[in-house]
């Protein structure tokens, strides 16, 4: 059972009392729902009285708003729940998780890049005082996974790197300066680690193969810092973890090995006798087929709270996941103790967050606050430090190319690369409506270059067929030409690879053409070419004969600033230190 007194609740014995009697107080279905997380749906007034009146959830979570939305969301939510609820959001980059017009302070692999553990504690403090400012109390971060593996499609930029003592120092930094923000609480994820597998958890299953010894050294020594500095949650992740599955129950088979959200061996025997970590866990949203694929769904909800996990995200259909988990404990699956267990943990944080002790219209700051904190200037100004400090000048064989200026290489042809990546929810929510080549142009062009764009025979074509022409097919036999040609007609390239790392599919460039055109520079030794990636630090893997290799890690504007400032500048101005392996492993790339 929890020590409500202990890491990481710390209650006073009238705290104690408050989460005791309010169990008390409880019918059954009340108790069932504070073990749901809601993915909210609407922000219609009477959909969210509905979700407290008659599922009487736990927490929320909500689609992607502005602060103004998501403030008035959360006032109505907390001045209808009868039981304060855990609002959480996604700051893992900077208050832009928690409302779309909140501030992007970084991601965590970029601030990885700085070196600066003061960054990472900035990341959590500005991030979550722009939450706080809208009514969230809790979120989804620090990411705490480690990347090991460069096809891995999940972790893309949301971690702090390969090095564990980084990852351990940087994930404690953003955990501290989250709870600089009175009552703000972190849950850490995605336990038992991601980084390993080169699958993602949403579409298939994951595994993190390392062995006891080899989790011990690394994941382990990162949760085990967070812990014993004052974590409250923990998301457990969709990621089977055989090494200690068998250590605690040897006689297992394989085929009953779980993820860790069903994994009794990993929340009850790894994460809390091991660990010792007596806080609130919650699984990672329950849609995703590394947990789907394990067995039917009315038996999975059940089957995680019965293995450890006290909240779980989030609703499919309400009326039937709700009553599949209670279900669950009416027929033994989840037992009167664990049940009990899992609502002290919630309470406890609740209280620990200090809800219990505030009137309902308290629980959300007053409105007037909201935008003299969400997109304020001082973050906006971190921002752009760390995006001055973070770029990254990979590999740089061709000495002399740096520094541009425009009696050096007056006419710079930008090659925009994308990937073969789904829509993105950026595209639907209006973000990078102008593509980061078209910015980059724009910068070279007020610094004095001739920029332009290179346009693929493809790309012609379909512009063709799009003005309802007829496709001249011998564009695309167009693209070779006399190497005098070519390289006469500019004088510098910029290879811009803008893929969006992290989540399927996985973030490779797609090329137009094989050989002869643009897209590829085969013609590093013909002209001077930069290779830029922007949004997943491992380019390189595909475009090995790159010379010199630049990661940015966005394609925010100040971070364009800075780029085009380094470029003019020369080697010297690049300060980022490679926070990956961004050669990927693969010997060829140095060359």
């Amino acid at each position: 059972m929890v020590d409500m007194k202990a890491n990481p609740f710390y209650l006073s014995d009238e705290d104690c009392k408050w989460v005791e009697d309010t169990i008390q107080g409880m019918t059954l279905d009340e108790k069932i729902g504070q073990l749901f997380f809601n993915m909210g749906s609407s922000r219609e007034e009477d959909y969210l009285k509905m979700t407290v009146d008659k599922y009487h959830i736990g927490g929320i979570r909500y689609n992607p708003a502005s602060a103004d939305e998501v403030h008035e969301q959360n006032r109505i939510l907390q001045e209808n729940s009868k039981i304060p609820l855990i609002i959480a959001c996604n700051t893992e980059n900077g208050g832009d998780g928690a409302c779309v017009d909140g501030t992007t302070i970084g991601s965590q692999t970029k601030i990885g890049a700085t070196r600066n553990v003061q960054y990472a504690y900035n990341l959590g403090y500005m991030s979550n005082k722009e939450a706080a400012a809208i009514g969230c109390n809790l979120s989804f971060a620090p990411v705490s996974d480690i990347l090991y593996n460069w096809e891995n499609p999940v972790i893309g930029l949301r971690t702090y790197g390969n090095d564990v003592e980084r990852v351990m120092e940087m994930t404690k930094a953003y955990l501290d300066g989250a709870h600089a923000n009175p009552g703000f609480c972190c849950a850490a994820k995605h336990f038992p680690g991601d980084g390993l597998d080169f699958r993602d958890q949403h579409v298939a299953n994951s595994v993190n193969d390392f062995s006891c010894e080899e989790w011990d050294k690394t994941f382990g020594k990162v949760y085990q810092n967070l812990i014993d500095n004052g974590l409250e949650a923990i998301m457990a992740g969709h990621i089977m973890q055989p090494a200690y599955t068998r250590y605690f129950n040897p006689d297992i088979q394989d085929d009953d090995i779980m993820p860790a959200t069903l994994s009794p061996e990993l929340i009850n025997g790894l994460l809390r006798k091991k660990l010792g970590f007596n806080g609130m866990v919650l699984t990672d949203a329950s849609h995703m087929v590394g947990l789907t694929c394990r067995m039917k769904r009315r038996d999975l909800m059940p089957a995680a709270i019965a293995a450890g996990v006290d909240m779980f995200l989030f609703f499919n259909d309400m009326d039937e996941d709700f009553e599949a988990m209670k279900q669950g404990y009416l027929d033994g699956r989840i037992t009167e103790e664990r049940l009990n267990d899992a609502l002290h943990r919630i309470l406890a944080l609740k209280a620990h967050m200090g809800l219990h002790k505030k009137a309902k219209t308290e629980l959300v700051p007053p409105h007037a606050e909201v935008h003299s904190i969400v997109g304020c200037e001082e973050h906006k100004s971190m921002q752009k430090e760390i995006s001055e400090k973070a770029i990254t000048l990979v590999k740089y064989k061709d000495k002399e190319v740096l520094p541009l200026t425009p009696e050096r290489y007056k006419r710079i042809m930008i090659v925009y690369v994308k990937g073969l990546e789904a829509p993105g929810l950026g595209s639907l929510f209006g973000k990078n409506k102008v593509s980061p080549a078209e910015t980059l142009k724009e910068k070279l062009e007020a610094k004095g270059f001739d920029a332009f764009i290179y346009e693929s025979p493809i790309q012609k074509i379909m512009k063709q067929m799009e003005e309802g022409g007829k496709p001249d097919i011998n564009l695309y036999f167009a693209g070779k030409s006399a190497i005098k040609d070519f390289v006469e007609n500019q004088d510098l390239i910029i290879t811009l690879v803008d893929i969006a790392g992290g989540f399927q599919p996985v973030a490779r460039p797609a090329f137009g053409m094989t050989k002869g055109g643009g897209e590829i520079p085969w013609y590093v030794f013909e002209l001077p070419v930069i290779v830029v990636g922007t949004r997943q630090p491992f380019v390189l893997a595909d475009i090995p004969q790159a010379r010199t290799y630049i990661n940015t890690y966005d394609v925010l504007d100040s971070t364009m600033d800075a780029l085009v400032e380094k470029l003019m500048k020369g080697e010297e101005a690049f300060e980022g230190q490679d926070p990956v392996d961004s050669y990927c492993g693969v010997w060829d790339t140095r060359l």
